[in-house]
């Protein structure tokens, strides 16, 4: 049984365990807006906030209103793609691909503080232990979520959470036929990773809070820096599991 209040910071792991973590939904609008320019028109009354590229070929819309929770789209004309991504999905891994769509415009600038992966997903899987099950297919260790890449189809590439079907647990994410599979990439990066991610303790998914699989520790009153002590809790559990 873990004991935090409801707004106690905690750092989670793995990232996928964690929630949407809504006091972060800046990082995913705010580099587009300050950095790189791009206008924006936001509806307060609709919960509905849309970024717009120089080009007007790419939009980032936000609409914590939409009727089937699909808060976040990515929109690419000529040629067509389509990136969504469902509520719960993990603010980092969302903000990990809208802060590289500049790049795929040839906006170089803030390279080096927007890093894109050169890595396959098959790397990525190995590189943080996730299992291939089947032809395309990735799951996490804990066996909670998982990637499926099936070129034939409408949408290649899907990402699929829930925690025993819980409430609260699940997200959904998917790239269309002609997303660039390295957003795709840029994506499962941020979201396999082991390194934790800050929370507010309330805002973590309550079938998680007590979960077996999900690490959560302080970020006030640690002995150590808290990713430090974070990544020697994750290192002693380890040791104990083999």
């Amino acid at each position: 049984m873990t004991h935090f209040a409801p707004q106690d910071r905690v750092l989670v792991s793995p990232r996928h365990l964690a929630g949407a973590g809504i006091d972060r939904l800046a990082d995913a609008i705010g580099p587009l807006i300050h950095l790189f320019g791009w206008p924006s028109e936001h509806d307060p009354a609709a919960g509905r906030l849309t970024v717009t590229s120089p080009d007007g070929s790419l939009f980032v819309t936000f609409n914590s209103s939409h009727a089937h929770g699909r808060w976040w789209s990515i929109t690419h004309h000529e040629p067509f793609w389509e990136a969504r991504f469902t509520r719960q999905t993990p603010i980092e891994a969302i903000a990990a691909v809208t802060q590289a769509l500049p790049q795929l415009l040839s906006d170089d600038r803030h390279l080096d503080r927007i890093p894109l992966t050169t890595s396959t997903l098959a790397e990525i899987a190995d590189l943080n232990h996730w299992r291939p099950e089947s032809s395309g297919t990735f799951i996490s260790p804990d066996g909670h979520c998982h990637l499926k890449h099936a070129p034939a189809q409408e949408i290649p590439w899907r990402f699929r959470h829930h925690v025993y079907d819980g409430f609260d647990t699940h997200w959904d994410v998917s790239f269309t036929q002609d997303a660039p599979e390295q957003l795709v990439a840029q994506f499962f990066t941020h979201l396999a990773t082991t390194a934790p991610v800050e929370r507010t303790f309330g805002h973590v998914p309550h079938l998680v809070q007590d979960l077996d699989e999900a690490l959560i520790t302080r970020v006030r009153g640690a002995v150590a820096n808290p990713h430090a002590h974070h990544a020697g809790a994750q290192l002693d559990r380890a040791m104990r599991r083999r």
